[in-house]
């Protein structure tokens, strides 16, 4: 436990109420854990998929004609053959619990918070060579910055666990979920989806095209400084880099992209369930930027996207910066070096968002403010296109079922 944060409350409340506070949660029991979690699922869904998909629009209507079916020249090849070899060690019971439809409601059922209950095949339950293959399966897919990152998180889900009383019925490193859909093929559309508490991916190929959304990475603590992944860390370029953007502005680009200056509460608006979030554009048109500032915000962006394998995050970055000029910046926070904050990038084809959040699994370690330990961020395909399934559509005009 932090030095600081017992001395905060020590101030803060008293001798009497710190014995309270600063007493670590229990870890539940198993089947009520299960039972709630169950019960937060179905009240999720019953809500974030009661309308059909159409995807983040600005005003509830589809931009059309901003993608399509081509070939990108960067093969897919090392994917399909590394999900292959992870099919080839199920099992038919577990293989029954981790294949599902193409077109599946599955890729939709995915939630960032820890208590959220998930189908498919969990790290926790695979065996060694199952986890050496799945592993291998993110490592063909990801960026060895983007596997990095994706491993971080998920040792820092077991930080959270020993910081909660070595909580492990809640929280840990094996608690997430692989998922594919459809038969990996160099032809056919298919994918697979990771799925866990603060690491949601969603990895969609067709051909040699990928869009990798809805993608969101976080963690809380952002920094283990104790306990078995002790110096752990993640997001720190997303961080500094969007507080540089901010600072880049001029005075009047920062007046027309900071909407608040104070940050008492979350902003993230695109994590799970909002699929079809209506998202009109705001702050700043990129359109005003210098040549320099234009290249920093795409070197933002690219600390997201380069979370793929590089070729298709080459790809990714090319369409982005295609619609640069129809791009928009938003700030909410501060901007000093310690500061909380949000901030937005926005597009047509692209939407990115990192937020300071306040604490939730750490509630009796930190009052209730947004604070760094704790970061929530997102990246979407606004328009219909996440989970590919603008892509999958024009596939199906093309090649009806049954063809």
């Amino acid at each position: 436990m932090k030095k600081h944060a017992r001395l905060y409350l020590a101030l803060l409340c008293g001798s009497a109420a710190v014995a309270a506070a600063l007493a670590a949660p229990q870890s539940p029991d198993q089947e009520e854990y299960l039972a709630r979690s169950r019960q937060f699922s179905e009240r999720m869904e019953a809500t974030g998929l009661a309308a059909p998909f159409t995807g983040v629009t600005t005003d509830g209507r589809v931009v059309p004609g901003l993608y399509e079916v081509r070939s990108t020249g960067v093969s897919t090849a090392p994917v399909v053959e590394a999900a292959g070899a992870l099919l080839r060690t199920l099992d038919a019971e577990t293989r029954d619990r981790t294949l599902f439809a193409i077109d599946a409601d599955e890729w939709r059922k995915w939630a960032n918070q820890h208590i959220y209950f998930r189908e498919g095949l969990s790290f926790d339950a695979m065996t060694p060579a199952q986890r050496e293959a799945a592993f291998g399966m993110l490592g063909a897919s990801l960026s060895a910055r983007g596997l990095q990152q994706t491993r971080d998180i998920m040792h820092l889900n077991e930080t959270l666990g020993e910081l909660n009383g070595d909580n492990f019925v809640e929280y840990g490193d094996g608690k997430y979920w692989v998922s594919i859909m459809g038969e990996p093929s160099a032809t056919e559309p298919w994918g697979w989806q990771l799925d866990g508490h603060h690491l949601n991916l969603n990895y969609f190929v067709l051909g040699d095209q990928v869009v990798m959304t809805p993608a969101f990475w976080g963690s809380e603590p952002a920094v283990a400084t104790s306990g078995k992944y002790a110096g752990t860390r993640i997001m720190d370029a997303e961080q500094d880099a969007g507080l540089a953007m901010v600072r880049a502005l001029t005075p009047g680009q920062r007046a027309e992209a900071v909407l608040e200056t104070s940050k008492p509460g979350n902003n993230i608006l695109a994590q799970a369930f909002s699929d079809n979030l209506v998202l009109d554009y705001a702050g700043v048109r990129v359109s005003s930027f210098s040549a320099e500032q234009k290249r920093r915000l795409l070197d933002l962006v690219g600390l997201y996207v380069g979370n793929m394998r590089e070729g298709h995050a080459r790809v990714r970055m090319s369409e982005v910066e295609s619609r640069l000029d129809d791009t928009y910046f938003v700030w909410i926070g501060g901007t000093e070096d310690d500061s909380v904050f949000y901030y937005r990038i926005h597009s047509p084809v692209i939407l990115v968002e990192f937020d300071h959040e306040t604490p939730v699994g750490l509630r009796h370690l930190y009052p209730n403010a947004p604070y760094r330990e704790h970061i929530h961020s997102v990246v979407r395909t606004p328009n219909g296109n996440d989970y590919g399934k603008d892509l999958l559509r024009q596939h199906y005009m093309a090649h009806p079922h049954g063809e």
